[in-house]
């Protein structure tokens, strides 16, 4: 989206540039990255970037009111609440397709958020190897608010480890080695020290949680949480000692209840421009006449599980679990960043942690596509398309 650094990037281009990229990415660590890493990253100039901190700021600003946070503890499931909630979240991540206005500028527009933990680690690396292999003016960076990769891990060390040792702290997830993110869990270990543990290898003691750290039983402090709730609850055959609700000597990072709280039930709540209409389906009387222009998204999903794209009456008519739905209006992602064959569009991560009382923006994470949706589904056979990540004109 910066027309002289794109073209300069493409015209510098070389497959055998990006299959180096690719092989150092995928032998960091001693197995494979299992998504399709992007040919290149997308630069974003000063105009731009302030349009995005604005979008940023009104939407975080409100997810921190105290109207908002009243509002939320109706996100909870009942029976699902987790005590000790500090009443923020230690992470959060916003997710923006770019579009255009009706004027034709570029726009952020808010397609989902989460009170959850993303990529922290993996962009770190990321980043380092788009700039060993690629040519990346020095006027853009990755990272925001700073720009050096040490003052980047400090805060992480900052909100993650807190004042505890690192062997006291664990990345909790179900089955790490088997995750897809395994390459963040790895570089996590790696910047900080902190240790993926499986949820069935923890043993627990009245309020206090352990794990066999290099064969001795070691007390747990804080949890890097990595579980995500929906996929918990799949896997039946996941056997472990202890439950979410229990009251336990840990420290949740981010805490299990803002999974919920800042989540797609957020949405209807969120009234600006960069917000798509969206409504719970509970409280839609009257169907639209343009279905075809809305999504169906379920509450409590990732990596796009049960969403409706092409929604129709019947459809809706279907859905007997009405509150734990919303109805969005679709966004068009613009296709505005040049290949070697068609654009390709992009959506844009913002990764914030919770730091000294309020919500910073320190890093980002971008997938591109050239299908109907993001997905992987969508982009098969395709090039220039998969995970990235954005470069920001220094402000």
């Amino acid at each position: 989206m910066v027309p002289e650094i794109r073209k300069k990037y493409n015209s510098e281009f070389t497959q055998e540039k990006y299959e180096a990229f690719v092989k150092d990415l995928n032998t960091a660590y001693d197995f494979p990255i299992e998504f399709r890493i992007a040919e290149t990253p997308i630069f974003i100039g000063k105009e731009f970037m302030g349009e995005i901190l604005n979008a940023a700021n009104l939407i975080t600003d409100y997810l921190m009111s105290d109207e908002y946070k009243k509002i939320s503890m109706n996100a909870i499931p009942k029976g699902m609440e987790v005590p000790n909630d500090p009443g923020y979240p230690a992470m959060m991540a916003l997710d923006f397709a770019i579009c255009k206005d009706e004027n034709g500028k570029f726009i952020p527009k808010l397609i989902e958020l989460q009170g959850f933990s993303s990529l922290f680690f993996y962009e770190l690396l990321q980043n380092y190897m788009f700039r060993k292999h690629f040519n990346i003016d020095e006027r853009y960076g990755g990272l925001l608010n700073i720009h050096k990769p040490d003052e980047y891990l400090d805060i992480l060390k900052r909100v993650i480890l807190g004042d505890s040792a690192p062997e006291n702290v664990i990345l909790l997830e179900i089955e790490p080695d088997r995750q897809k993110t395994r390459i963040d869990f790895e570089c996590c270990y790696t910047y900080i020290g902190v240790k993926p543990v499986c949820l069935s290898d923890i043993t627990k003691e009245g309020k206090d949680l352990f794990y066999m750290n290099n064969g001795r039983k070691t007390r747990i402090e804080r949890i890097y949480n990595r579980v995500i709730f929906d996929e918990l609850e799949r896997r039946k055959d996941i056997k472990y000692s202890f439950s979410f609700q229990d009251e336990l000597n840990v420290k949740w990072i981010p805490h299990p209840n803002w999974f919920y709280r800042i989540s797609k039930y957020s949405l209807p709540f969120l009234k600006n421009k960069y917000v798509p209409e969206t409504r719970f389906l509970s409280e839609v009387d009257k169907y639209p006449d343009d279905l075809q222009n809305y999504v169906l998204k379920p509450l409590f999903s990732f990596a796009g599980q049960g969403v409706i794209f092409d929604v129709t009456k019947e459809a809706l008519d279907g859905i007997t679990d009405r509150s734990n739905y919303i109805l969005q209006k679709k966004i068009n992602y613009e296709p505005v960043i040049e290949t070697p064959d068609q654009p390709a569009k992009a959506e844009l991560r913002l990764l914030f942690v919770h730091d000294r009382g309020k919500p910073y923006l320190v890093n980002n994470l971008v997938r591109l596509s050239k299908g109907k949706m993001m997905g992987v589904d969508f982009n098969k056979e395709k090039t220039w398309v998969g995970s990235s990540l954005a470069y920001f004109e220094h402000l």
